[in-house]
């Protein structure tokens, strides 16, 4: 799909707000209403709105620890590629996780309430999940920077 200028502009807006309302989003963006709901409703329907969400303050829910982990395979065929990321993908605390090029084999962000349920994760989880060969944990001291916006082209 083609994306114009006032698509770019509806994409931004409700980056920085999912909440805001049609006729506030359409003002934004220079159009009225009905034209603009006919556009967000095409970038739904055409997969570019994946859909909303809510960001959660996860410190005040008690929930500080981020973990970075590199993992690498015992072996990297398809079918093993497929199972461990079946597995993790089960796995609440894994937020994130990427296939990725190098040394290791996957990329994950652990987000975990504290230094003993990752001690358990790891042990309980990584260490025992077939075709590990390797972790490489790192924790994050703090966020530097977030961002929720993509740079749109």
């Amino acid at each position: 799909m083609k994306l114009d200028q006032i698509d770019r502009k509806i994409l931004h807006y409700l980056q920085e707000n999912a909440r805001i309302t049609n006729a506030d989003l359409a003002e934004k963006v220079g159009l009225s209403p009905t034209p603009c709901l006919r556009r967000l409703r095409r970038l739904e329907s055409e997969d570019i709105i994946k859909g909303y969400h809510t960001e959660v303050n996860r410190e005040a829910l008690g929930i500080g620890v981020t973990v970075v982990i590199m993992i690498k395979l015992e072996r990297e065929d398809e079918a093993s590629l497929r199972s461990f990321e079946a597995e993790i993908s089960e796995r609440p605390e894994v937020v994130e996780c990427y296939l990725v090029t190098g040394k290791f084999d996957y990329f994950l962000r652990v987000i975990i309430p504290n230094l003993v349920d990752y001690e358990s994760f790891l042990s309980e989880t990584l260490l025992r999940m077939n075709n590990v060969a390797s972790v490489e944990s790192s924790f994050t001291l703090r966020q530097v920077t977030k961002k929720n916006i993509l740079p749109l082209p």
